[in-house]
Parts: C-alpha cells; sequence; structure tokens
C-alpha cells in the first residue's frame, strides 16, 4: 500500500490513478488529519508526501514520521515545487527518502516509487554472515541491531545514515567520491543530486558529536573516514 498526501484534487487523483494502473494499491488524502487516521489503521510501504499542505504540512508530518519507532522507516518521497532547494534540503535533512519536483511526470513518479521500494528492502546477508561489530575510535556499529554508538552512546540515525556511517566504517582510510556514495547509498537508478550526499554527511557529522570529526572531506574527491579519531 502508497499513500499519497495531496491537497490538489486533481493532482492527487491522477497519481492514485498512475500508481493503480502500474500494479500499486494506493490510498490518497487531502490534509494530515485524514492521513494520521489511515496510519492508525494500515502501515503503509511508502509515502508520497507534499509539502504545501493546508494546516500540518508536509515537512511537520516528516519529523513526526521520523520521530517515531513504529513509523521511523517508512519510505517517504518529498514532492516540492520547482526550485524550492530549501524544502528538498530540509526534507533530507530529516530523513526523506527521495524528493520529485512539481511539476513531475507520472512516469516519473511511477520510476521514483520503484527505485525507492528496491532500496528500502533489507538486504541479504551472505550465508554464515551474522555481521558483527564495526569499531574505529571512538565509534561503534552493532550490524546484527543496526546500533550506532558515539562514545558509548547510542545515536539515532537515519537509513541513509546508517548506511553511509556502514559504508565508512567497513572501509577506513578510504576515499569515496559523492558519485560513488550516492550508488552505494541511494542506488544506481537515484537521479537526484550530489548534494544530497553533503546534506547527509553534515546531519550524520552532527549526530556523532566530536567522532563526526573522524568523516573527512577530500578536497576535489568526496569523503573518507579516519579511524584513528
Amino acid at each position: 500500500m502508497i499513500y499519497c498526501v495531496e491537497d490538489d484534487n486533481s493532482i492527487r487523483d491522477l497519481m492514485l490513478y498512475t500508481l493503480s494502473a502500474s500494479g500499486f494499491e494506493a490510498r490518497g488524502f487531502p490534509d494530515s488529519r485524514r492521513f494520521w487516521q489511515a496510519l492508525e489503521e494500515e502501515r503503509p510501504k511508502l509515502i508520497l508526501l507534499d509539502i504545501m499542505l493546508p494546516g500540518e504540512d508536509g515537512i511537520e508530518i516528516l519529523k513526526k514520521l521520523r520521530g517515531r519507532e513504529e513509523t521511523g522507516d517508512i519510505p517517504v518521497i518529498m514532492a516540492t515545487a520547482k526550485g524550492a532547494e530549501y524544502d528538498r534540503v530540509i526534507g533530507l535533512d530529516l530523513g526523506a527518502d527521495d524528493y520529485l519536483s512539481k511539476p513531475f511526470g507520472m512516469m516519473e513518479l511511477v520510476a521514483r516509487v520503484r527505485a525507492v521500494l528496491r532500496r528500502s528492502k533489507p538486504r541479504e546477508e551472505p550465508a554464515g554472515d551474522i555481521g558483527g561489530v564495526l569499531r574505529a575510535g571512538g565509534l561503534e556499529l552493532d550490524k546484527n541491531a543496526c546500533v550506532a554508538r558515539a562514545g558509548g552512546r547510542r545515536v539515532e540515525l537515519t537509513r541513509k545514515e546508517y548506511r553511509l556511517l556502514e559504508t565508512f566504517m567497513e572501509n577506513p582510510g578510504r576515499a569515496f567520491t559523492r558519485d560513488r556514495l550516492l550508488e552505494i547509498v541511494w542506488g544506481l537508478d537515484y537521479a537526484g543530486e550530489t548534494r544530497t550526499v553533503d546534506v547527509h554527511i553534515g546531519t550524520l557529522r552532527t549526530k556523532l558529536g566530536p567522532w563526526g570529526e573522524s568523516i573527512r572531506t577530500v578536497r576535489g574527491v568526496g569523503y573518507r573516514m579516519e579511524a584513528d579519531i
């Protein structure tokens, strides 16, 4: 089930029709009140969320979704006005998985939905691989429990932040380009900008506190993690 929160009736109806024709189950809501009511009844696989909504806007809805344990990992695609970079950055900062700039085509919508759903599937561990614990300086990543700690303190990370940290800790000292990080964390079919990586690196560093300094910017390349911080 896909939930579509869009106050424009004609756009919402077209989105629901397109999703249905593409083989998805979908429900639409014109505002946050009816969306929250539906969420109590059924947990969707993905949420399409417009930022400009009457009453409670999309940013506030996203904050609440990411702040609740039962909804924190539901994939969210934000719909933003064309050129509204601030809204996109804020949405990505809060843990949105992707965004669509209005006006967008329905085939683009379906492609983004399919890509995000593919990326959201749990990764299968190789037979006999139980994950284990990664450590680098004061950082610890328990791959079995999907828990990160900095200086012994548990750190709440979004799915993308966790995947970035896991990538760095599995490859200490290795420099990654922004494009390569997009491929690893967001997927080969992600059509967003490399600015997305910068935003998530910034929030990850902040959450890790002093240990966030271990993620270094490599001028002209991208980022790497120094294990001795």
